[in-house]
């Protein structure tokens, strides 16, 4: 599948939009439309349903150390600005970024890739466009153009090895930029801090200055001990929060993949310290099988552990669960969720102040005068086991999905092409998405056969009581065929024809959106038959 297909259909279906289209669109920002806004929320229910809202704390669930209890909670988007003094963002929340002198453009460094190319007699270092779908297709373009070759001269260009991230690069002076027409038009590599800043008050001074969040993680954390004294939760216990989240980007790209505005789901997981390293475990395992279970193949997600360097300065381990786009490379896959052991990091800074790692020993970070740089909230957020008379901070495992991310991954999975017949029994060409049942934006759609005989009134009528349990849709238009092949283009699992025969015996036909098997249930027994199918 090329990505362009994908984000072609879910213009013209309605899934998703640029955001301020009419006005030339805000790079960064998207907008749901009627179907993308079911497909999100489909997502999103299924993870609350799964991780909290049926969770059932009196069971041992299959490979967890113990039972547990799950709670949620809502936080605001805009929180107190010491807030992210102490958990880091306001210094460390930051990525590495060039500028092109030439085109005035921003680049993020870690997202630049190229290959080296010779010719002329010249050898360069030809950087990608990193908004394009496919970059081998972007450098070869930006190569013919700079040498100034044709289509008949491309055997000129004698390319050496593999994609290379820029980072790899020590000099740039024969790097060629993704709009550039000169050689070395790129600045070192400086620091771009993410939070967008914002005010809160009338007066609009400096020191009203606050910050749209970044992630949602903090809010449950400054909220540990309300949470822990209303709720008589007990650890293990976790905190469950879904939520928007504001990152600026230097270079939004790959569709919804990387935004400046997303949505969160988060779980905050709080345990003994003797036990965190199993739970860790379990989570890693357990958010794997989540995507499986929803239709994600294996073959296309990964687990993937963090190598040293790649960690948090406070992280104990990080897992990503990793899905491969159609608009990576061949073999890359890009992030779906991070599974992060937090250690103590979050409760200890939130108390005493600003946490940094040294020599492997977490300290509060001072400032010149021996003080803590950014001061921490001086509440106890320790926690006593009334059993074991023991007191402690509690480590933390930091599930945290992108609902976004998950959404545009069950879009990539679920578009397919097959062949199908059509109303006159010819088989042609069929575009259909692949749902999961629980994430299909429509569940099911009622046609009558004809618009005659009492068919629209019968079928109004299942329609009716359908849409009181589904989202359902109803549609009298044209061919069976063709509406078949609309509802499969949006992904509907389940198209129910009322006939001749229905007027007669009270059964209707379902068809089935993958099998493309058809069978009769008696109308009564519709909600049943598709809410069986739900799961």
């Amino acid at each position: 599948m090329e990505m362009k297909e994908l984000v072609a259909l879910c213009k013209k279906r309605g899934f998703l939009f640029q955001s301020s289209e009419i006005y030339g669109g805000l790079n960064g920002f998207w907008d749901y439309g009627p179907l993308g806004v079911e497909l999100k929320r489909n997502v999103k229910n299924a993870w609350w349903q799964d991780m909290v809202a049926t969770h059932n704390e009196q069971i041992l669930d299959s490979g967890a150390p113990s039972q547990y209890e799950m709670t949620g909670l809502d936080c605001t988007i805009i929180m107190h600005p010491q807030v992210w003094k102490c958990s880091g963002h306001y210094d460390l929340f930051h990525d590495f970024m060039v500028d092109c002198t030439e085109s005035k453009r921003r680049y993020r460094y870690d997202q630049l890739r190229g290959r080296w190319v010779e010719a002329k007699g010249q050898r360069i270092f030809v950087l990608g466009d990193p908004a394009a779908d496919n970059w081998d297709e972007s450098i070869h373009a930006r190569a013919m153009k700079f040498f100034h070759l044709r289509g008949k001269d491309e055997g000129e260009l004698k390319w050496e090895g593999e994609l290379l991230s820029l980072e790899k690069i020590a000099d740039f002076s024969q790097v060629l930029a993704p709009e550039a027409k000169h050689l070395g038009t790129l600045t070192p590599p400086r620091e771009f801090n993410l939070m967008f800043k914002t005010i809160v008050g009338a007066l609009g001074g400096e020191e009203d200055a606050a910050f749209l969040r970044p992630e949602t993680a903090q809010g449950i954390f400054v909220n540990f001990r309300n949470v822990l004294d209303s709720s008589r939760v007990r650890i293990p216990f976790g905190i469950a929060q879904q939520g928007k989240s504001f990152r600026n980007e230097i270079t939004p790209r790959n569709f919804t993949f990387r935004s400046r505005e997303f949505e969160q789901m988060e779980i905050e997981f709080f345990c003994h310290p003797d036990t965190s390293r199993a739970w860790y475990e379990y989570w890693r395992n357990r958010r794997f099988q989540w995507y499986t279970q929803l239709g994600l193949a294996s073959e296309k997600l990964r687990l993937r552990e963090h190598d040293q360097d790649e960690l948090s300065h406070y992280s104990v381990g990080t897992a990503d669960i990793e899905y491969a786009f159609p608009f990576l490379p061949e073999g890359e896959f890009g992030e779906l969720e991070g599974i992060a052991h937090r250690g103590d990091f979050d409760l200890r800074s939130h108390s005493e102040g600003k946490l940094v790692n040294r020599n492997g020993k977490l300290e509060v970070e001072l400032n010149e005068k021996g003080k803590p740089k950014h001061r921490g909230s001086g509440k106890d957020l320790s926690y006593f086991d009334d059993q074991t008379r023991e007191r402690f901070i509690p480590h933390v495992i930091e599930p945290s999905a992108g609902a976004d991310r998950a959404t545009l991954a069950f879009l990539c999975e679920a578009y397919d092409e097959d062949e199908c017949p059509d109303e006159n029994g010819k088989m042609t060409k069929r575009v259909v998405l692949r749902f999961h049942p629980r994430l299909a934006p429509v569940k099911a759609a009622v046609f009558p056969l004809v618009k005659k005989d009492g068919m629209p009134e019968l079928a109004a009528e299942i329609y009716g009581e359908l849409k009181k349990h589904f989202v359902t849709f109803y549609d009298e238009k044209g061919a069976v065929g063709r509406r078949y092949r609309r509802q499969d283009e949006i992904g509907t699992p389940y198209c129910i024809t009322v006939d001749s025969q229905t007027l007669q015996d009270g059964t209707v036909t379902i068809r089935d959106r993958d099998t493309l098997q058809q069978y009769r249930v008696p109308k009564d027994s519709l909600v049943a038959e598709i809410s069986a199918k739900m799961v």
